[in-house]
């Protein structure tokens, strides 16, 4: 049994700055999450996208971003639970919850924070009759490492921003890229369509519209595939990888199934106070609740950490006041010994 004071679940952005301002009220905790790694869709989606709206840094790739929040938790030693989905949730005499995985491991601990992002994500596949044969043997659904494709030849199938971010993208990496999409018209930002318009002309990017893949070609691996156009033949491109970015859907998973209340695939919480669920001691943050005006944006998530961590501090330690203080202040203590704090001012006569 592992136990905690805050069990998180969802290792995204959310729930490892919840690692930090828990760490800051002596609160110890642990995260579960189905992915292998931390970081949730930043690191598994898209860790060599940019992102643009996090306070300080005007420009930081999500993959980086996961990396500073995980140095700025250290301190307070959190512990992992990867590669596991969190299936049930028993509320103990005591108040207290065990959660068990798929996996049989069970967390104990008087709080729960889920995190969980917009949910677990399926990649939404093309109805190709032999598609799962080849997935992993040149069938990608999210592109992870780039440089996988370093020297070979691609096509991305999509319409969307995902599929032409990474057509740029790989046009610089990738010996041939292709991009084929079922309209002519793209629905993406304005810039990237202009972009691929431009690699296109260029001949860095080879453009297939209106068209469909009709079917996958190979054996053990991905050797080509059959594009089928409205009124005419199909054709066959020959290509190492194919990449169809038709969007991802988005589930709750078992957790829809623990008596919380759902709104349109989200947690309903209380954001006048302190964004608990309607099962007190669960409390629900970032992009997975849902209130009047909720923005799902990583910035929220943070602030949405911040306050609930205050009223999981009153949960573990009732009748206890907690004094705010500022960091630059009082400093850092961490769970492993170490000190964060300013340089002391240095008190000297002058002569």
């Amino acid at each position: 049994m592992i136990t905690t004071d805050i069990l998180i679940i969802g290792a995204g952005p959310t729930g490892l700055f919840t690692v930090f301002e828990a760490g800051l009220l002596k609160l110890k905790c642990h995260l579960i999450d189905a992915l292998p790694q931390p970081g949730g869709q930043c690191s598994e989606i898209y860790p060599k996208k940019p992102i643009y709206d996090i306070p300080a840094y005007p420009e930081i790739l999500a993959g980086d971003l996961t990396d500073k929040l995980l140095e700025q938790c250290k301190q307070f030693e959190p512990g992992f639970t990867l590669g596991e989905r969190a299936e049930t949730i028993d509320k103990q005499e005591d108040g207290s919850f065990i959660i068990t995985t798929n996996k049989g491991t069970k967390h104990k601990a008087p709080v729960v924070a889920i995190a969980g992002g917009l949910g677990s994500f399926e990649p939404r596949k093309p109805l190709l009759e032999n598609i799962t044969n080849f997935e992993d043997k040149g069938v990608e659904y999210i592109i992870k490492d780039p440089e996988l494709y370093r020297d070979k030849r691609v096509v991305i199938a999509g319409g969307g921003d995902s599929a032409l971010d990474w057509s740029i993208f790989l046009s610089d990496v990738a010996s041939e890229v292709t991009l084929i999409h079922r309209r002519n018209e793209f629905r993406g930002h304005l810039d990237s369509v202009e972009k691929v318009q431009e690699l296109k002309n260029a001949g860095k990017i080879n453009l297939i519209t209106p068209a469909e893949v009709t079917a996958i070609i190979g054996d053990d691996k991905v050797k080509g595939i059959e594009v089928t156009k409205k009124d005419e033949n199909p054709i066959i491109v020959e290509t190492d990888h194919f990449i169809p970015l038709f969007g991802l859907s988005p589930k709750l998973g078992p957790i829809a199934n623990w008596g919380l209340e759902i709104e349109k695939n989200a947690i309903k919480v209380n954001n006048a106070l302190d964004y608990q669920t309607n099962i007190p001691g669960i409390f629900a943050i970032g992009d997975v609740n849902t209130y009047p005006g909720k923005l799902k944006l990583i910035l929220c998530g943070f602030h949405e950490a911040t306050l609930m961590c205050q009223a999981a501090y009153q949960i573990i330690n009732p009748g206890k006041r907690y004094v705010l203080k500022y960091t630059t202040v009082s400093g850092i203590d961490g769970f492993d010994g170490t000190r964060k704090e300013a340089p002391k001012a240095v008190v000297k006569a002058i002569e």
